[in-house]
């Protein structure tokens, strides 16, 4: 019986596969840098709202705290978005005809709330608690970003599984001083790194250890996922 194919094809065959595999290595990797990319992921991309509210100016520049507005954050699991009456406890004073603040007054007058377009939204099958990561010495920063320092609100991280379990996995490495989750400057020093080294364990390790954290635990899916 005649060959169909010349013996040619066995290279052709052999070329072929290799770079169908290789062309799925590089598609792969290209569809994994788009999902971890600012266009899907939207970090560091101000989203627009109704009114242009600058952390910057009020956290940086007036040095009003993150629990003036966000309230609820050290005890329940949202963090609070302020009413338009805390927003006009300064602007009926201050900047009462500025045309951007226009909403606020509206608001104000017809006691209707704001809208404002969520920054961080965690998909519906994920269960976060502000309050639970605040007391056990979760900065602000670690989460949301340079917030006193962003002109316009926008994510400051991914806020993917793979990100969350970076803090979950080893939380000596994130967690701070309690009386310093607030403060967006806060960085550990080598000092600090040394306290608790009576116990032979660093800082880090020594407030997992107050904070009776159980890192086992941390890694259980029903954590997040309930």
């Amino acid at each position: 019986m005649a060959q169909i194919f010349p013996s040619s094809m066995n290279t052709v065959a052999r070329v072929s596969i290799i770079g169908g595999i290789l062309f799925l290595g590089v598609a792969g990797a290209a569809a994994m840098a788009f999902y971890r990319s600012p266009f899907v992921t939207r970090v560091g991309m101000a989203r627009e709202q109704n009114v242009p509210f600058s952390h910057r100016h009020h956290v940086a520049g007036l040095g009003i705290d993150c629990r003036y507005c966000h309230t609820s954050v050290e005890d329940n699991a949202f963090a609070g978005i302020p009413p338009t009456e805390t927003c006009m406890t300064c602007h009926s004073q201050v900047w009462t005809e500025a045309p951007m603040l226009q909403p606020v007054r509206d608001s104000w007058d017809t006691l209707q709330p704001l809208e404002w377009t969520r920054v961080n939204d965690l998909p519906d099958f994920v269960f976060f608690n502000h309050s639970i990561h605040v007391n056990k010495g979760i900065g602000c920063v670690t989460c949301h970003g340079q917030v006193d320092q962003m002109p316009l609100m926008s994510k400051g991280q991914t806020l993917h599984m793979q990100w969350c379990l970076q803090c979950h996995k080893a939380p000596e490495n994130f967690i701070r001083p309690k009386e310093e989750v607030f403060n967006m400057n806060w960085r550990p020093t080598p000092e600090q790194l040394a306290l608790g080294a009576d116990e032979g364990l660093t800082m880090g390790e020594k407030l997992v250890k107050d904070y009776n954290i159980n890192k086992q635990q941390l890694t259980n899916c029903s954590v997040c996922h309930r």
